[in-house]
């Protein structure tokens, strides 16, 4: 079985940057597409940005769009999430997620293995 292990959140100010790996072992880490959530206290698990297994395809949720910038490193068997401009919103706990699907998908259910969530905190 895969197991993942997310890292690099932290406190920082708005407008600040933060950059969130993901490692993965126990698997064929090139094979499996590869995404990012995050949960806000009170709210539901959302999709943040996925990419496929080559690196070929990404996608992200709106409200990220231009900001955020997702790659993988199958060498290193390691996802990044590069958050820059950061804003309040953002703040969450951040969650890397492996699914076996050929195709992207935005729903959690879709990911069959998680990493245990790494906390990013934007002040005002």
């Amino acid at each position: 079985q895969v197991q993942l292990v997310d890292s690099g959140g932290g406190l920082v100010q708005a407008g600040g940057s933060l950059r969130l790996s993901c490692v993965a072992s126990g698997g064929t880490f090139r094979r499996y597409v590869m995404a990012w959530f995050r949960q806000a206290i009170g709210k539901e698990r959302e999709f943040v940005s996925a990419i496929s297994w080559s690196g070929g395809t990404t996608s992200y949720f709106d409200s990220v769009k231009g900001r955020f910038t997702i790659s993988r490193d199958n060498a290193k068997n390691t996802m990044y999430l590069q958050m820059n401009s950061l804003k309040p919103e953002d703040t969450a706990v951040y969650y890397c997620a492996a699914s076996t699907s050929m195709s992207i998908g935005r729903g959690p259910m879709g990911y069959n293995y998680w990493g245990q969530g790494t906390q990013v905190t934007v002040s005002s």
